[in-house]
């Protein structure tokens, strides 16, 4: 096992992702830092593992980023913010950029989101699509993006962007299919945000972390746009048949469409930012991803059934789901915003 000092950091390390790529690293016997504005949330997720280096960071503090960019080589980038405040993107990125060039970072990996692109000109989309955002969303995600390409351009730093689609998994919550695993294991009613017979593509997240681990020791990846696409074209109606033949009983579900979150937007401000990015909805981003297959060989992608299974087993104990969970045992709280694609990178989104 190495014992040498971690010259890898996750900023942003406490969300689904950040696991993902930590456990990959630890599979590694690999020592890694994780960055990140709440401590106990580290402490809680990182605590316990010999490999982790905890380091807190305050965005705001130059002193403070280029204390949590020390000694590091690489950081791989997976800062959230709130799906109200994507006018903070661009501002974090250029202080995260300028602490870690000061820190002597030599390399940086975006973990990024189709928001840059607006609607597809083509599917599959590849990586030399333009990004052209129509949506605030979509320019602010573009400008974060430009930040870094800028600092890359001059020599400061080099760059790359992995860009994901919709996120689920096991502790996933801010997913468009979170609603549905809640429902078909407590019951309850799903909340899903439609059409939802749409073609679309989901990444389960363990498999998320192996291809940043391969990425970041492949020098070939740096200065490139790369694309990690699902498990195959599905559809949410597809993944929700899934879940109820595993629960073994229907699950009952209600669809709201671009009009419903208007409404709903009226009094709840976080669903009236869905509005915007609705488009995916019904003009999907489905990704090609041969360029990054050719650059890092075959990656492990979980076919749905199996992932369904896993995010399921992930909310009770082995087989105390069975067919007599009652329907109306359980509400299901709200939609929650996806933000890695993106809504992935930008619809189950990273944390700090």
């Amino acid at each position: 096992m190495q014992t040498t000092a971690p010259t890898i950091a996750l900023f942003g390390a406490a969300g689904a992702i950040g696991r993902s790529i930590a456990a990959a690293l630890r599979g590694q016997g690999r020592r890694y830092r994780v960055v990140g504005r709440n401590m106990a949330a580290l402490r809680a997720e990182y605590g316990a593992d010999p490999l982790a280096e905890i380091a807190g960071w305050n965005p705001d503090e130059p002193a403070s980023v280029r204390a949590a960019a020390s000694g590091i080589e690489t950081i791989v980038y997976l800062v959230g913010v709130d799906y109200t405040r994507f006018d903070l993107h661009p501002l974090l990125m250029r202080k995260t950029l300028d602490g870690a060039i000061a820190a002597g970072v030599k390399r940086l990996l975006l973990i990024g989101t189709v928001y840059p692109y607006g609607r597809p000109r083509t599917t599959p989309v590849r990586e030399d699509h333009p990004r052209e955002p129509h949506t605030f969303k979509g320019r602010m995600r573009k400008a974060q993006e430009d930040l870094l390409w800028q600092a890359a351009a001059a020599g400061r730093i080099e760059a790359g962007v992995l860009r994901l689609p919709d996120f689920y998994g096991p502790g996933v919550e801010a997913s468009f299919l979170h609603s549905a695993v809640q429902a078909a294991v407590h019951g309850g009613t799903a909340d899903l945000i439609g059409p939802i017979d749409t073609p679309h593509e989901f990444v389960f997240v363990p498999d998320v972390g192996p291809v940043v681990a391969k990425l970041v020791e492949t020098p070939a990846a740096f200065g490139h746009t790369w694309h990690l696409a699902g498990a195959g074209v599905t559809t949410q109606r597809a993944l929700l048949q899934e879940m109820e033949r595993q629960a073994g009983r229907p699950i009952r579900h209600r669809v709201a469409g671009k009009t419903m979150l208007r409404v709903i937007g009226l009094f709840k401000p976080f669903l009236r930012e869905l509005v915007e990015m609705h488009y995916l909805q019904t003009e999907p981003v489905l990704m090609d991803d041969s360029a990054l297959l050719a650059l890092i060989g075959p990656v492990r992608k979980t076919p749905y059934s199996d992932g369904v299974r896993a995010t399921l087993a992930a909310l009770v104990p082995a087989g105390a789901m069975s067919a007599k969970t009652s329907p109306h045992t359980a509400s299901v709280q709200t939609i929650t915003a996806p933000e890695g694609r993106s809504h992935s990178a930008d619809t189950a989104r990273p944390a700090a």
